[in-house]
């Protein structure tokens, strides 16, 4: 959870980058962190619960419409996620990963495990992508990803 995720940053006193002590910057992590719950959260989770979870339930595929759907709602909030947040900076804050590039991130995966691919025509995307992982760490990202991305198998 955010709250979860802000209370560790305070407690432990992370580097700054991760929640920024200047408050303009600091001002924009919370932008995104609060704009995220119902738009990259909700369209990303709506994807995923369409095309994976309810299936699975119910032993039947939705009808391609209501994919059709989820997946239109998930563009256009991707579309303003790179041009509200990203912009042309490396990270949505600036020249340095925060908080909110990795919840960001972390919720993008849950339309990737449901088998869409939404930064494979997205430059940009992918790109932000590549520089939020690695600021993780590749392979601790793959690592605490295994479950989500093998999602599509069940």
């Amino acid at each position: 959870s955010i709250a979860i995720l802000l209370y560790l940053a305070r407690k432990f006193k992370t580097p700054d980058h991760w929640y920024p002590s200047d408050l303009q910057k600091r001002a924009r992590v919370d932008e995104y962190l609060s704009w995220q719950h119902v738009n990259i959260r909700g369209k990303g989770s709506k994807l995923f619960l369409t095309k994976v979870l309810l299936p699975l339930i119910s032993g039947q595929p939705l009808p391609p419409e209501k994919l059709e759907g989820a997946t239109e709602e998930l563009n256009v909030v991707l579309k303003q996620f790179e041009e509200k947040f990203l912009q042309d900076k490396p990270f949505i804050v600036g020249n340095e990963v925060s908080l909110a590039d990795l919840v960001a991130l972390v919720e993008l995966m849950q339309p990737v495990g449901a088998g869409y691919n939404l930064f494979e025509e997205r430059p940009k995307l992918a790109e932000w992508r590549s520089r939020v992982e690695e600021a993780v760490g590749k392979q601790l990202f793959q690592e605490a990803h295994e479950g989500i991305l093998n999602a599509k198998n069940l």
